[in-house]
């Protein structure tokens, strides 16, 4: 496969599921703000997307404070910022253009229709917040499911899934990241607010599996474990890397020699690591060091593969 080709599409997938991890970030923050409790900074909760996809010192240049009007037209709609929800989608769609030969029919209609309706969302943004951001995660969902029953499991599958689940593992651990700023090490196992913690859990589809795996209140600890080490848990870190490393075998070459061994490394490192060996190093310290190991992953990709582009 030419490296032009699996650029596209390693980053066509890539962008779909930036765009609605953003929206489900976005919705669950406003969501917390709306609830105005006490115990809450409601600024910290609704400048969070900020601060993970980090653009916050793009947001105070152009708009100064942060309101939640601003926020929701910078992240969802705003064509100058590269990470907002339509730049997203307008990416997806021009490198889904750029290989409609190496996917289907049916994967080109669908992320084709998805930019049309936003683009024609985005004339008046007079949709319900909470409504737009549903249906931004309904059509990632479509897109995800139309590939996997339509599209050959051939290189340009294991591109495209590569994309979706190195995006994944980053977004998780910078929702993470974000949070472990506001708790101390001596409160990992105490219960924080419900609702906050509820609401991270939410914010990536993890909530009743936690019920189901922990049947608990919520702590830091079995959130952190939730989302770091099940390898069950699909947005987990684990469980990403563990796709990554499924996914490699299907790709054949040389080229990927060092990437190949870099996922290895980071799966069996997991693997092997209990939640008490993450707090001893620190959730910040140890976080930090994976979002380099994703960083370092990328760019060996790229250079294995996508250089030529």
């Amino acid at each position: 496969m030419l490296s032009r080709t699996a650029s596209h599409l390693f980053w066509m997938s890539r962008y779909l599921e930036r765009a609605e991890n953003l929206a489900r970030m976005l919705d669950v923050s406003f969501t917390l703000s709306l609830l105005r409790q006490k115990s809450w900074d409601t600024t910290l909760e609704i400048s969070a997307p900020l601060s993970t996809t980090g653009t916050l010192a793009m947001y105070q240049e152009k708009h100064g404070s942060v309101t939640p009007e601003a926020l929701l037209h910078f992240l969802a709609w705003d064509q100058d910022n590269p990470a907002s929800i339509l730049s997203c989608l307008k990416n997806a769609r021009e490198n889904a253009h750029a290989v409609r030969g190496q996917i289907t029919s049916e994967m080109w209609e669908n992320i084709n229709a998805t930019w049309l309706e936003v683009r024609k969302l985005a004339l008046n943004q007079s949709q319900n917040p909470g409504q737009f951001f549903e249906w931004v995660k309904e059509r990632s969902h479509l897109f995800r499911g139309v590939t996997y029953g339509t599209i050959l499991r051939n290189q340009a599958y294991s591109f495209i899934r590569l994309g979706t689940f190195l995006e994944r593992a980053d977004n998780t651990a910078r929702i993470l990241n974000v949070n472990s700023h506001l708790i101390q090490p001596a409160d990992y196992n105490k219960a924080p607010d419900f609702y906050h913690w509820s609401a991270l859990l939410k914010s990536i589809s993890a909530f009743e599996s936690y019920q189901q795996i922990y049947r608990e209140e919520i702590t830091p600890a079995t959130v952190s474990e939730l989302l770091i080490l099940r390898k069950d848990m699909p947005r987990a870190l684990l469980a990403c890397m563990n796709e990554l490393h499924t996914i490699f075998e299907f790709i054949q070459g040389e080229n990927g020699r060092l990437a190949k061994r870099k996922v290895a490394e980071v799966c069996a490192r997991l693997g092997y690591t209990d939640i008490q060996e993450v707090f001893d190093e620190g959730l910040q310290n140890w976080l930090g060091r994976f979002l380099k190991d994703i960083q370092e992953i990328g760019d060996l990709i790229h250079v294995a593969y996508l250089d030529a582009a």
